[in-house]
């Protein structure tokens, strides 16, 4: 079997990659487009692997010279989307996700696109974008979180807190239940609140944001002494949250009046 064949350069650079080698991986594509220039495959493999390490201007150009011989590959046009949309040419990127949609319909690019649209602040077009997806896939955890979020910054409070609850029925990441955390605070819901900040926290146990509210949503609640573990958790991974807490222990009608601040730091462990 001729071992220069664009197919068997992919494969040797694939399985260096996939072993975590991303430098030979690039060498054996670099080698491969020194005896095939332009060649499609090999130009789209060493975009993708230049994209994983952050080197987004040479991904770009390789991605076009693969396009500029295969454009209807989808997953070229769907890759060219994302280097674009990285270096902030929201156009572009929306461009080429309309042609790999055209060309291959499918949930990563149409999700792609719902995110794009949100980056570029087409906020009601990511909307329709987001629950375009989740009429397809109702249980689509991205689109309820995205479609969620987006409800809380409207006031929708009731749509907020029953979707961000949707996106969190399975395994979420900390951010989302974050999210749900302050759609259930701000609905004065303070033991939901609480419980959302908790598992946020329990995911990623340095969320100093997460330990604030989750003292100000316990200390609303009623339970002050719990709310200053929380407090001091949050001092203890992020000092310059002091004033954030002095200003919730101060504010609440269950705070407290701290006329010393050298003692309130003490108190918070400080």
């Amino acid at each position: 079997m001729n071992k220069d064949t664009a197919e068997d350069i992919v494969r040797r650079a694939t399985a260096a990659f996939n072993s975590g080698r991303h430098d030979e991986a690039i060498a054996v594509c670099e080698r491969g487009l020194a005896r095939q220039p332009g060649e499609p495959m090999l130009s789209h493999l060493l975009a993708a692997v230049l994209f994983t390490k952050g080197e987004i201007a040479p991904a770009r150009r390789h991605v076009a010279a693969s396009l500029a011989r295969r454009p209807d590959n989808a997953a070229a046009q769907l890759l060219a989307a994302r280097l674009a949309r990285g270096e902030g040419e929201f156009d572009a990127a929306l461009i080429h996700l309309d042609r790999a949609i055209a060309l291959k319909p499918q949930r990563d690019a149409f999700v792609e696109k719902a995110r794009t649209l949100e980056l570029a602040g087409r906020k009601a077009q990511a909307c329709e974008a987001w629950a375009a997806i989740l009429k397809a896939i109702p249980e689509h955890q991205e689109a309820n979180a995205r479609l969620g979020r987006l409800a809380w910054e409207d006031g929708n409070l009731p749509a907020a807190v029953s979707l961000l609850e949707r996106a969190t029925a399975g395994t979420a990441p900390a951010s989302v239940w974050f999210d749900l955390g302050v759609a259930r605070q701000d609905s004065r819901d303070h033991k939901g609140a609480a419980q959302a900040y908790r598992q946020a926290i329990e995911i990623k146990p340095d969320y100093a944001e997460a330990a604030l509210n989750l003292g100000i949503a316990l200390q609303e609640g009623g339970e002050p002494d719990a709310a200053m573990q929380a407090f001091a958790r949050a001092y203890a991974l992020r000092p310059q949250l002091f004033g954030s807490i002095a200003m919730a222990l101060t504010s609440a009608p269950h705070g407290r009046l701290w006329l010393n601040e050298r003692a309130l730091r003490a108190a918070l462990g400080g």
